[in-house]
């Protein structure tokens, strides 16, 4: 049974530090997913609202909505990460195609607001048939105008563009390009980052090695800037550095490694940032082993020096 829902009934492993979770499923109900991510021992996690792989919207009632917050306040679960549709492509050449991806988009925005979202993810997209440039501008033009009466700046939701694996024809493959995003969304709608893990190294940044590791994230800080990522989706890959292949792997069963994880999950620049695995689920508890190892690399904070004099000085 790979479902967690399905498991017998037991006392969940407790959340850890750090804002750790999973993507989960809404089968039966969206705030099904915050009893999983529950039971699961997150205190986040990641849903779609909708099929990814369908034009058709689902629709969403109040009731449901009413829900996913009580659960939410109940299991006190942290930032809610909504994936949007993967059929969406702000940036399309076809005219057509680019409408129903504006109108999809909106039905994303309109699903997070309504259950309360922290975050909404996107990849930019594709911008086959015009320039890099010109297909950035477009997924901004696009969002603005799915974005037009919402006053997403009055709410907490605020949408995240996701780095890519770097594949011809993709946005985001870079972290200038996000960078670059970032920037014509700014008059927009509240945004930020989400940095994949796999997508990362297999674009071409070194995150294994301790001076590619270094470098990696000044780049990231230099461009992006390390606080305006509020998500990291903590993927191992199946493929090597510079691939371009977008295959998740088992946190530590890949080609990234566990060392990875834990210099990303105790620096204190990322502190701030919720850590979302979306790993595959190929027998029953992989989820549960993905959200266990990721907390257990999470190291117990020290005490600082000024800390330390304090207690001594009272055992006085």
């Amino acid at each position: 049974m790979k479902d967690v829902l399905l498991w017998s009934q037991g006392e969940p492993p407790p959340p850890g530090p750090r804002k750790v979770g999973i993507h989960t499923s809404t089968a039966g109900g969206v705030a099904g997913a915050a009893e999983r991510a529950y039971r699961l021992g997150a205190n986040t996690f990641q849903i779609f609202s909708s099929s990814p792989r369908q034009w058709q919207p689902y629709k969403l009632s109040q009731a449901q909505c009413d829900e996913m917050r009580r659960l939410r306040a109940k299991y006190s679960l942290g930032p809610l990460a909504i994936h949007t549709s993967y059929l969406v492509n702000l940036a399309s050449a076809t005219a057509e195609f680019r409408r129903k991806s504006v109108k999809a988009f909106r039905g994303e925005l309109e699903r997070a607001l309504g259950l309360g979202a922290d975050f909404l993810i996107m990849h930019p997209g594709s911008f086959r048939g015009r320039s890099r440039e010109e297909g950035l501008q477009l997924v901004a033009d696009s969002i603005a105008e799915a974005a037009e009466g919402l006053e997403l700046e009055k709410s907490a939701l605020r949408v995240l563009i996701e780095n890519t694996a770097g594949a011809e024809f993709s946005l985001g493959g870079s972290f200038e390009q996000v960078a670059q995003l970032l920037q014509y969304l700014k008059p927009v709608c509240p945004a930020g980052a989400c940095i994949d893990t796999c997508h990362t190294y297999v674009s071409g940044y070194d995150i294994v090695s301790e001076s590619g590791w270094q470098q990696t994230m000044q780049k990231l800080d230099a461009t992006i800037g390390l606080k305006n990522v509020f998500v990291w989706h903590c993927n191992d890959a199946k493929d090597p550095l510079g691939s371009r292949r977008d295959r998740h792997e088992h946190i530590g069963k890949g080609t990234i490694g566990l060392e990875a994880f834990r210099r990303l999950l105790n620096d204190p620049r990322t502190a701030h940032a919720a850590f979302i695995a979306e790993t595959p689920i190929e027998e029953p508890q992989d989820d549960l082993r993905n959200v266990e190892m990721l907390k257990s690399l999470v190291e117990a904070s020290r005490p600082s020096r000024r800390k330390k004099a304090l207690a001594a000085n009272q055992r006085e």
